[in-house]
């Protein structure tokens, strides 16, 4: 006999059987159309990855911003750095030149 026709007699008792059916039917019905379906889960499980990378990365920021304001609260000189550097802020008889660099 051919390999096709062996295959599909041990495969008909099962597709014959309705609670089989009934099983792979439910099955299809949840991993593709329902509201929570796999697709949607694994979509949603890769955004919320991301929400808390990102969350670990802004409290990282936010640790980092908070030092920095720290300093500058309690130290005139942070200060004086922070501002002529960030802001460009000079004394009256210095000169400022900005240095941009090319890659």
């Amino acid at each position: 006999m051919n390999t096709a026709v062996k295959i599909w007699k041990t495969i008909l008792p099962f597709i014959k059987n309705k609670y089989i059916i009934t099983f792979l039917v439910f099955l299809i019905w949840l991993l593709f159309f329902d509201r929570n379906n796999l697709v949607d889960r694994i979509k949603e499980l890769s955004y919320y990855n991301q929400l808390e990378k990102d969350k670990k990365y802004f409290k990282e920021r936010i640790d980092e911003d908070s030092k920095r304001l720290e300093q500058l609260k309690t130290n005139n000189k942070n200060l004086e750095k922070f501002a002529r550097e960030q802001y460009f802020m000079k004394k009256a008889d210095e000169d400022i030149f900005v240095v941009v660099e090319e890659n």
